[in-house]
This record gives C-alpha cells, sequence and structure tokens, in this order.
C-alpha cells in the first residue's frame, strides 16, 4: 500500500488552495491517499490498511482520505499486488496524483512493505505534484533474497511465487508477470540481476544513472526508513535501511553507508544524508507488527 499525504498552505485558520482562501474550522488540514502496501492485501482491508486510516483519521483532525485502489474492485487490487507489472502500477498512481486537485500543492507518503520502494519510485519518476516527505515501513530498497514467510492468506499462491524464483526469477516470463520477482535481487548472480531486474535495478542506478532519479529524490525534505528487528517477512532485513547482502556470497551484509550505491552517491543519498535527510528508525517485533503508541510517537510526527 502507499499512505499518501498532503498538507496544503495555511492561512490564519483558513486553507490556501489555487489562491483561493477557504474557511476551515480548524487550523490544520491534511489530505491523504492511501493505495495498496505488501503481498496478499488489499486497499481496503478493515484489519490493515482500514485500520491505519482509521487511526490516522482519529489523531489528526480535518484530514481527507482518499484510498486508492490498484484495480476495478478488491478482488483486482489485491491480485495486482502478485501479479501487475510495477512499472505499470507506478505509472497508474502517477497518473491519480496528477489528477487529484487536491495533491497539487504536494504531499508527504507513506509506504508499507513492498509499497515503500514502488512509492520510491514514485518520487523518482513523477516530481509534479511533489512528494515533500516519503516514510517507509518495512520497505526493500535493495530488494530481497529469499521469501521466508509469506505474508497475507494466500498460501498456495505464496508457494507458486517461491518456485516460479526458484526455477528463474530472471526470466522474461517471471519478470514480467510477478511482481516479486521485480524487486528480487540475487547477490550470486549480480550481472543477471543487473541485466534482466525490469524494476529494482532500474530505480537503484544499477545500468546507469539517470539524474533526473537523482535529482527528483533529492527533492526529498525527508525520508524515514524504518526496520524491524525480529521480522520474519522480509529477507535480508537491512534492506529496509537500504542495506543489503555483499556481492558474491549470500551471508555477509552492508549498511547502506559501506554500499557502492552510497560511495559513487548514484541516487543522491550520501548527499541526503549529509543533509540530515535520512532518518533511520528501528522497532521491535516482526514484520509491520507495531503499536498505536509506537506510531503515534514516532511516524505521526511527520504527517502533521
Amino acid at each position: 500500500y502507499f499512505l499518501l499525504t498532503f498538507k496544503p498552505y495555511l492561512v490564519g485558520h483558513g486553507l490556501l488552495r489555487e489562491g483561493k482562501q477557504v474557511r476551515q474550522s480548524c487550523s490544520v488540514q491534511v489530505s491523504l491517499m492511501l493505495t495498496r502496501v505488501s503481498t496478499g492485501d488489499s486497499c481496503c482491508n478493515p484489519l490493515s490498511m482500514g485500520a491505519i486510516k482509521k487511526m490516522i483519521e482519529q489523531e489528526i483532525a480535518g484530514i481527507y482520505v482518499l484510498s486508492l485502489m490498484i484495480g476495478k474492485n478488491v478482488v483486482e487490487d489485491t491480485e495486482n499486488g502478485f501479479f501487475l507489472d510495477v512499472n505499470h502500477q507506478v505509472s497508474m498512481v502517477c497518473s491519480q496524483l496528477a489528477q487529484d486537485p487536491n495533491l497539487q500543492g504536494g504531499y508527504n507518503a507513506m509506504g508499507f512493505s513492498q509499497g515503500a520502494q514502488f512509492l520510491r519510485a514514485v518520487a523518482q519518476r513523477c516530481p509534479s505534484p511533489p512528494m515533500k516527505k516519503l516514510i517507509s515501513v518495512g520497505g526493500q530498497h535493495q530488494g530481497v533474497y529469499g521469501l521466508p514467510r509469506c505474508p497475507g492468506e494466500s498460501s498456495h499462491v505464496c508457494d507458486m511465487i517461491r518456485e516460479a524464483l526458484n526455477r528463474g526469477a530472471y526470466s522474461d516470463l517471471v519478470q514480467k508477470h510477478l511482481v516479486q520477482a521485480q524487486y528480487w535481487h540475487d547477490p550470486l548472480n549480480d550481472d543477471l540481476y543487473k541485466k534482466h531486474s525490469l524494476f529494482l535495478a532500474d530505480i537503484n542506478q544499477e545500468r546507469s544513472v539517470n539524474e533526473t532519479y537523482k535529482k527528483n529524490l533529492q527533492q526529498l525534505e525527508t525520508f524515514v526508513m524504518v526496520k524491524f528487528l525480529q521480522d520474519s517477512v522480509v529477507d535480508p532485513v537491512d534492506t529496509e535501511w537500504f542495506g543489503f547482502l555483499k556481492t558474491g556470497q549470500a551471508k555477509v551484509t552492508e549498511t547502506l553507508q559501506e554500499s557502492d550505491l552510497y560511495k559513487q552517491d548514484r541516487l543522491g543519498l550520501a548527499a541526503m544524508d549529509k543533509a540530515g535527510k535520512l532518518v533511520f528508525l528501528a522497532t521491535e517485533g516482526d514484520h509491520l507488527q507495531f503499536s498505536k503508541e509506537w506510531f503515534d510517537a514516532n511516524l505521526l510526527p511527520y504527517l502533521r
């Protein structure tokens, strides 16, 4: 899912939008958009994104919430989390953002699980309307090399995904039709990954440096990354802080700051780090498991 928030300009107790002042009953008005976050979930699950949506609405007075569905219905939205080309999903989101008048002044964004790296692609590819802050909750920014416990209720689909990834994650058929393959990062086959990864290798500048991607990402005011210290879903868990396995083996990891991506500053992350724009948060617990108290104390301040 993506969780997008927008904070317009304020004039006293009014809301300034497109040069017109609209009277509001409170001094802060925030718009919020939700879209798919993780494998096996949907935009409208009352036990996951629905609960997050309700919690934020209760904490931020006057908030406007838009839940973005990738598909025509909940079933299609869930299936697209497994099978719809990520690049196409990102294009769909960018198009909807551009057409939403509530977001044109800029917005903050929160992505959960695989939605975090998809949302980063939105920041890099679609600078208008501008993303102000990006909050990644359990995102896999350097991809994954393993699927130890596939989330969601579709266990048979998870078994099929594992089999497909083991057989050939970088084949054209699997890359084009399996979402998880598009952020599969095999450190033992680095050349294969860089050549055939349709999504992750592109947004991480593995083949060449797209200066527009770098420029757009650096426009963020803040990039927050949350790691779950007992994560049993994401492998390796270091990817949640933009780290990963060292190339050529599958045991030793390296931090973002130790990686070539950072040292060569292909994405501008080193510059952002030096400017204090990168925030690394950690919490005890398994994948996406956090208390309301922790969320309120650590993440809500970035949405206000």
